[in-house]
């Protein structure tokens, strides 16, 4: 363990923060400087050593403790007691990382941090199987479930849920990894067989829901349980599709919110118990009448998340609302309140992403000539998130549904076959860039 302070800092705080893997991704170094612009001292535990992490990092942090392993959890208890012994009793401790939630909780539980949700309150926010039961208590509509057990249990309730095809995904996953679709016995029968295997990770198994897409509803929570910020996202039918056939991601924040989705969104939270969090919680919308679950385009509950959305979706909320989230989420957490007021001014934020191992016909030269007026972010995507999101990416911000479709459509027009290698290696020029 290794502790980097920073020279520049030389006053107290008001509220002693620790912000743990503060530096990945790499945006949420904002997290801390808006934090700290409000009082708070912030210290950051995490195992990139302290001369790689960026130096908007290190000016937002008052200390930097690296640790070895982050999954080590003796390391990382040591280094929350050496900061508690240096400078007093920890007020938060948080990660706004769905890996990382259950080391905060742990954390919290060990060193009676009460500003956030305990071990055993997470495991039943994050359990897809836990989760079922809380939204019955908030009415919101489900599909139906089994945790993944014998074959003939399987295989009822595939029966009861009408047949193939149903869907399985780990219990306690993180996006689209792991997840199935279950399209036949055979499938089915090689599920159940990786999950009897000692040590196996659990699995769920739901009927299957036919998705027009998805939506998300995101808002930043008071200690009240009352939302202070609100945002909604759109996102393809199937996030498993995307990373298992290796398509071109595009999803985008909307300038409004659909009241039912608002309505469904704070039934959630409340039956959740939700308080002084950024959540993230998901939708379905489904593509025709379900028996039990609703007619064409209403919502159905998904998954709730209880962190901001993943990425750089923080960045496109304040590009969608002209706003900051990181400071109105700093703001709750120091004072219990937002006091940035809106700017009222709202637009389409649209996220396209490209794959390396695709050609295109628009170079990334094209793109910013094209679109350079509206693009608010382009960058490499870290590799760990690069399986959902592509290798490269574009966020634009524009007024209309129609230049939010040509604007994806310009970035992932595909090249035709016999697309000539000159223009085919100019399209991934931004690699190098």
């Amino acid at each position: 363990m290794s502790s980097s302070r920073n020279p520049t800092s030389s006053r107290e705080g008001n509220m002693n923060f620790v912000f743990i893997s503060p530096q990945f991704p790499e945006t949420y170094w904002l997290w801390c400087d808006r934090l700290r612009s409000c009082g708070a001292s912030v210290y950051g535990i995490g195992d990139t050593p302290a001369e790689a992490i960026s130096s908007e990092l290190h000016r937002a942090l008052d200390e930097y403790v690296q640790v070895d392993s982050l999954e080590n959890y003796d390391q990382v208890f040591r280094a929350v007691a050496y900061l508690s012994w240096k400078h007093g009793h920890m007020d938060w401790v948080e990660s706004m990382n769905e890996h990382w939630l259950p080391l905060d909780a742990r954390l919290r539980d060990d060193f009676h941090v009460t500003t956030g949700a305990s071990l055993a309150t997470i495991d039943q926010w994050q359990s897809k199987a836990q989760m079922k039961p809380l939204y019955a208590a908030g009415n919101v509509p489900t599909a139906r479930q089994v945790r993944v057990g014998s074959l003939d249990d399987a295989r009822r309730a595939v029966w009861e849920w009408g047949g193939f095809p149903a869907f399985a995904k780990p219990e306690y996953g993180v996006g689209a990894g792991g997840a199935m679709r279950i399209e036949n016995d055979d499938q089915l029968r090689g599920l159940v067989g990786r999950c009897s295997w000692q040590g196996a990770e659990p699995y769920v198994l739901e009927e299957f829901v036919p998705a027009s897409g998805i939506a998300a509803y995101d808002a930043i929570i008071d200690p009240w349980g009352k939302p202070i910020f609100e945002n909604q996202e759109e996102f393809p039918p199937s996030m498993s599709d995307v990373a298992r056939q290796g398509l071109d991601l595009s999803y985008y924040c909307c300038p409004g919110i659909d009241p039912r989705l608002r309505d469904l969104g704070h039934a959630a939270v409340h039956a959740f118990g939700i308080r002084a969090r950024f959540v993230h919680l998901e939708f379905f919308r489904l593509a025709e009448d379900r028996e039990g679950l609703g007619h064409a385009g209403d919502y159905v509950g998904l998954e709730v998340n209880c962190r901001p959305a993943g990425g750089y979706t923080p960045d496109m909320m304040n590009f969608a609302h002209s706003t900051d989230v990181y400071r109105i989420w700093a703001e709750m957490v120091c004072f219990g309140e937002r006091r940035l007021h809106d700017a009222h001014d709202n637009w389409f934020a649209v996220y396209a992403g490209r794959r390396d191992n695709h050609s295109y016909v628009h170079s990334h030269r094209e793109i910013l000539s094209r679109w350079g007026g509206s693009i608010m972010m382009e960058r490499r995507v870290p590799g760990v998130l690069s399986d959902d999101m592509g290798n490269h990416m574009y966020v634009a911000r524009v007024r209309t549904e129609t230049e939010r479709e040509e604007f994806i459509a310009f970035v992932q027009e595909r090249a035709p076959e016999g697309f000539s290698e000159a223009n085919a290696g100019e399209n991934n020029d931004a690699q190098e860039g």
